[in-house]
């Protein structure tokens, strides 16, 4: 298994591990039915050589094995705190509430069927703390399958070090992929600056730009973060209905035009940015710019909407 290969890293252990009541990484784990790779990854956040941490685990009203898996690492480790909601609320939700249950300096979303090196928290922490102008540190990715052997790298290509914040929405918005730097290490106070998850297609990425508004993203030249590529895997399903429902499940079967939900969210995300006016402008103008690149696609999803206010409705004999 992969998680027996990562693990013989060569890294410095921690080396004055920190026993406060206020851990100064916090981990969230926003589960939904992840009984098949759940322990798994609980070993893999446990496992860090960084001890200072919490783990988080949401559970979103499964009906697997997840509340009892869960449930028996909270016993047996103090550091692992387990809440759960007795239905589906979807994953944005469960998202910002492992983030709104966190007490540590920097924050890290974990997902409960990918895995980390055991060192990943230890190096991003080091390199957060010696960059204070940097919001994000991420490592680089490989992609991996159900059985944990590596499928292929994964370049991100998000390490964002200019000083311009529209420089770095502009470089954001052209390379983001997997956003696979949104289990990166954050730091809280900027991640709570932002809107957090929402409940739309593309609220991932929405998010990463609005933290790229505020700092510098670094990106480590090793990789120490392994997504897990399965059947019922958000990056698997193939139409918006599945990712949809997925971010909200209340939402099922509503027509949104997605590319004019996701500007109209970037510009939202623009305004509500604690950054000085000239530089929402500036952030304000790239928008466009993509914008008028895609104009077509706009067009067509205008299109689309209005053949189906003017479709003949069918009824039931």
């Amino acid at each position: 298994m992969l998680l027996r290969v990562i693990a013989d890293t060569k890294t410095p252990m921690n080396p004055t591990p920190v026993e406060a009541a206020t851990p100064r990484v916090s981990v969230g784990m926003p589960v939904y039915n992840g009984e098949a790779f759940l322990e798994e990854t609980i070993e893999s956040v446990l496992g860090q050589t960084y001890a200072d941490l919490e783990l988080i685990i949401s559970d979103n009203g499964s009906t697997d094995r997840t509340p009892e898996i869960a449930q028996r690492y909270a016993v047996r480790d103090r550091r692992v705190r387990f809440v759960r909601t007795d239905e589906n609320r979807g994953a944005a939700w469960n998202y910002r509430r492992t983030f709104e249950l966190a007490r540590g300096e920097y924050f890290r979303w974990a997902p409960a069927d990918d895995l980390f090196a055991p060192d990943s928290v230890a190096v991003c922490v080091a390199a957060l703390d010696a960059d204070p102008g940097a919001v994000l540190c991420y490592p680089k990715t490989e992609l991996i399958d159900p059985e944990g052997r590596v499928i292929r790298a994964y370049e991100d290509n998000l390490d964002l070090r200019a000083s311009n914040p529209a420089e770095r929405l502009a470089r954001a918005m052209a390379q983001i992929g997997l956003v696979n730097v949104i289990y990166g290490l954050m730091r809280t106070q900027a991640l709570g600056k932002t809107r957090l998850m929402g409940t739309f297609v593309g609220a991932d990425e929405v998010l990463v730009f609005e933290l790229a508004l505020q700092g510098t993203f670094l990106e480590l030249p090793t990789s120490r973060f392994y997504r897990r590529i399965h059947e019922k895997a958000f990056s698997q399903m193939a139409t918006t209905e599945e990712k949809q429902a997925f971010f909200d499940p209340r939402t099922t079967g509503r027509f949104s035009p997605r590319l004019w939900k996701h500007y109209r969210q970037c510009v939202q995300g623009v305004v509500h940015a604690p950054i000085a006016a000239r530089a929402k402008l500036g952030a304000l103008r790239v928008l466009v710019r993509s914008a008028v690149a895609v104009r077509r696609d706009l067009a067509r999803e205008v299109a689309d909407g209005a053949r189906r206010l003017v479709r003949p409705k069918r009824f039931a004999l």
